[in-house]
């Protein structure tokens, strides 16, 4: 292990910017050193140990085993608010059998009938659903519900008080069907929203209903395989009468840059293809040439950046996002639904226009061949609000590596995954 990271580095695993960096080093926060040759910014291992979300480069476990962790029977499950099927995907791909997938956009239902024809697909408002015939039919439950705020009232919220909003059809779901396991997803915001009262509120009703809910936990894609600083809350429910282990997805000390999603490498065997994209009106893309590749609007001549800002360039905050140039050595900022929108722009590195939408796809680490329906805005609309699919993936494979201990402890404890499977390879595809 090496003693001295980059700032770039540093950057990239904790997700923040270099200047939120020199921010912190200002104020003895994160204390930098300077290289001895060329007194570039750089951190020493013993200061970065110490910060909880750098800690876990350093520790010496066993990271994820994809070809390792399968399911030792068939895991069944529902996904509610499924979107374009970057959640689906993932966990498909760590073996779980999805029943049933909800969605009420019809363009995003398009995209999944389109690249999953076998997929139960209701396309309907998930208010007119009942989920009670799949009561003991299936171990989990998913969703990414839309954050919305309760009444909380200063006491512990009940199921019945959630009415009205989405999440209750969530936990009615949860109630209808009692899996083994439940998982709601949420943007990281969801932490904060209305003081914390939100998710608390959540919090309640899920016990209400049954369901004992480990402490939730923020996971920052780039740790999953992912190239991009996308951060998801997860809020993971497990049945009070049943004793499941789960374990969060363990981070991954390997991070992927841009250049690993559109160029031939790690990630992918080939160069993203070539698919349609936005354009940058005539001014704006003056204005981005003149940003160079991990740069943004600060980097442009004042005059130009008053221009361009406008009313914002007087307030506070780094506004990092507003005319973003993305490097190659570096993840992706979020993506957002539009990639050409002012205060969010994701410019290419090389090229000043916005990602396409096979590139946007990369990025979230879709397969080439999962094509998105409807106009160009509702691709990137779909792809802008999905779960990365290798993120996805790896909360698929905390599930299973969950439910297989849940049901054959003992072997799975004195063997491991890899004779379980062994063992148990000509039942388990014969099942299917």
């Amino acid at each position: 292990m090496k003693e001295f990271f980059k700032i770039s580095e540093v950057a990239n695993i904790l997700s923040v910017s270099k200047a939120t960096l020199r921010r912190w080093d200002s104020k003895g926060k994160l204390i930098s050193r300077r290289h001895p040759i060329n007194n570039y910014r750089i951190y020493h291992r013993n200061d970065l140990k110490k910060l909880e979300n750098f800690g876990f480069i350093f520790e010496s476990h066993k990271e994820t085993n994809v070809a390792l962790v399968k399911p030792l029977k068939i895991y069944t499950s529902i996904e509610l608010f499924a979107g374009a099927g970057g959640l689906a995907l993932g966990l498909e791909k760590s073996g779980l059998h999805c029943v049933l997938l909800n969605e009420i956009d019809k363009w995003a239902c398009k995209t999944l009938k389109s690249n999953r024809p076998h997929w139960n697909v209701i396309e309907k408002d998930i208010k007119e659903l009942d989920f009670t015939s799949f009561k003991g039919k299936v171990d989990i439950v998913t969703g990414g519900f839309p954050c919305q705020a309760f009444s909380y009232a200063g006491k512990q919220l009940g199921f019945e008080d959630a009415r009205g909003t989405l999440f209750f059809e969530f936990a009615r779901c949860v109630k209808e069907t009692k899996p083994a396991i439940c998982v709601g997803e949420n943007v990281r915001g969801l932490v904060q929203h209305d003081g914390g009262k939100t998710l608390k509120g959540m919090i309640s009703v899920l016990e209400d209903i049954g369901y004992k809910v480990l402490p939730p936990q923020i996971l920052k894609a780039i740790h999953h395989r992912v190239p991009q600083k996308r951060e998801r809350l997860l809020i993971v429910g497990i049945r009070k009468d049943l004793d499941i282990p789960f374990e969060f997805p363990t981070p991954q000390k390997e991070i992927y840059t841009l250049k690993d999603a559109l160029k031939k490498g790690r990630l992918y065997p080939c160069p993203v293809p070539s698919s349609r994209g936005q354009i940058y009106p005539k001014r704006k893309k003056e204005i981005l040439q003149l940003v160079p590749p991990g740069g943004y609007w600060r980097d442009l001549p004042v005059k130009i950046q008053k221009e361009y800002m406008q009313g914002s360039f007087y307030l506070g905050g780094g506004k990092t996002g507003m005319a973003r140039r993305i490097s190659w050595d570096e993840p992706c900022l979020t993506l957002t639904c539009s990639p050409a929108q002012k205060q969010t722009e994701r410019c290419h590195p090389d090229e000043t226009r916005p990602f396409t939408v096979r590139e946007y796809a990369r990025i979230q680490t879709f397969p080439d061949d999962w094509q998105f329906e409807g106009s160009i805005s509702q691709q990137y609309k779909q792809i802008g609000n999905a779960v990365p699919v290798h993120l996805a993936e790896e909360i698929g494979l905390s599930l299973v590596k969950a439910l297989n201990n849940f049901y054959n402890p003992k072997i799975f404890n004195l063997f491991g995954e890899e004779i379980i499977q062994k063992i148990n390879n000509k039942n388990y595809h014969a099942s299917l």
